[in-house]
C-alpha cells in the first residue's frame, strides 16, 4: 500500500517556509499547455470498451460514488433513505456493489453514521462553511470538529478562493494544515478547489500542489454548486499532479471529480483518464471517487441493460 498523506509533505519544507517561498514554488511549476491538455482529454474520452470491460467499469464506478445530498431541505428521513439506497442500490440484484460514501452536511453526519452501521460505507461531510468558505478560521475548525465528533470518516473542505486568487497562498496552506490537524487520525481530508472559479489551468495546477503540500488525502474539483464543475480536462490536470507528487514523495493522493457527472458514458470517460494517466493504483475507491447525486441511477439502468438486454427506463430506480 502506498504511503498516504498524514502531515504536510516534509520533502517540500523549504517551499512552505514563508509566503514568498510558497509563491516562488507554485509559480515555478511548469505552465499548462492548454491545447495539449484539452486535446489529450478529448482523445481519451473517445476510447471505447468491450461489453465485459463495460460491466466491470460500471460496477467500479458504482463502488466509487460519494452519493450526495447537500440541500437546505435535507431531513433525517431523506438522509436515511439515501443511506439505504447506497447500501443496496438495486434491491432486485444483490450483486450490485455498494457506494463508497454518503456525503452530507455536518448536522446530518450522525444520522448517516447510524444508518450506515455495519455496511462499510463511509460517512463524508462537507465542512469549513461549504460551499463558499466565507467564514473565520475558528468557525471553519468548529465545523470540522462537529462533523468528526458526529462520526464523519471523511471531511470535504473548501479552500478560500478569494485568498488563493489574491496570491495569499500561505493563508490557504495554513488553513488546510489546521483542518487536517482537526481531522487527526479519525477522518481523511478532501480539499475542494472549486476549479470553475480558479479561471486558469495554471491556477488549478498550483491549487493541486498547494493542497497536497498541506496534507490533503484527496484533491477534489468542485462543490457542484457553481456553473462549471468537474471536466475531463481539469480532472486530467489533477491526475497528472498526483502522479508527479507521488513520483517525488512516495505519497499517494486521491482525486475526486464532483458535479456534472451524470451518465455512465461520463463516468467511463473519467475511469479511462485514471487508467491512462495514473494507472491501476488509483482504480480503487480508496483513491478515486465520483461526487454525484444522479450518476448512480444511470449506472444502475445501464447495468440492468447489460445483464437482461432490456433498458428499464427511469422508473426502474428510486428518485433521490
Amino acid at each position: 500500500m502506498p504511503t498516504t498523506a498524514s502531515a504536510p509533505a516534509p520533502a517540500f519544507a523549504d517551499a512552505t517556509a514563508s509566503d514568498g517561498a510558497l509563491r516562488r514554488f507554485l509559480h515555478g511549476l511548469p505552465g499548462v499547455d492548454t491545447v495539449g491538455l484539452e486535446a489529450r482529454a478529448a482523445s481519451l474520452g473517445t476510447r471505447s470498451i468491450k461489453t465485459t470491460s463495460k460491466a466491470f467499469a460500471i460496477d467500479l464506478a458504482i463502488s466509487m460514488i460519494d452519493l450526495t445530498t447537500l440541500e437546505g431541505a435535507d431531513t433525517p428521513d431523506k438522509v436515511r433513505a439515501l443511506c439505504a439506497k447506497g447500501a443496496n442500490p438495486d434491491p432486485t440484484d444483490r450483486t450490485t456493489p455498494r457506494v463508497a460514501a454518503i456525503c452530507v452536511y455536518p448536522d446530518m453526519a450522525a444520522t448517516a453514521k447510524e444508518a450506515l452501521a455495519g455496511t462499510g460505507i463511509k460517512v463524508a461531510s462537507v465542512a469549513t462553511a461549504f460551499p463558499a468558505g466565507r467564514a473565520a478560521l475558528p468557525v471553519k475548525l468548529a465545523d470540522v470538529r462537529d462533523a468528526v465528533a458526529a462520526g464523519a470518516d471523511e471531511i470535504d473542505m473548501v479552500i478560500d478562493r478569494g485568498a488563493f486568487l489574491s496570491g495569499h497562498y500561505l493563508k490557504v496552506y495554513e488553513e488546510i494544515v489546521a483542518v487536517k490537524a482537526e481531522c487527526g487520525d479519525r477522518a481523511r481530508l478532501k480539499v475542494i478547489f472549486e476549479t470553475g472559479e480558479l479561471s486558469t489551468y495554471d491556477n488549478i495546477r498550483r491549487a493541486s500542489w498547494l493542497g497536497m503540500l498541506a496534507g490533503a488525502d484527496f484533491i477534489k474539483t468542485s462543490t457542484g454548486k457553481v456553473g462549471v464543475n468537474a471536466t475531463p480536462s481539469n480532472t486530467l490536470l489533477m491526475l497528472e499532479a498526483v502522479r508527479d507528487f507521488k513520483a517525488q514523495t512516495g505519497i499517494q493522493i486521491g482525486v475526486k471529480p464532483a458535479g456534472g457527472i451524470r451518465t455512465t458514458k461520463d463516468a467511463i470517460k473519467f475511469l479511462v483518464l485514471v487508467n491512462e494517466t495514473v494507472g491501476e493504483d488509483w482504480l480503487d475507491n480508496h483513491w478515486f471517487r465520483f461526487g454525484a447525486s444522479s450518476l448512480l441511477n444511470d449506472l444502475l439502468m445501464q447495468r440492468q441493460k447489460l445483464s437482461t438486454g432490456r433498458y428499464s427506463g427511469p422508473d426502474y430506480v428510486t428518485v433521490d
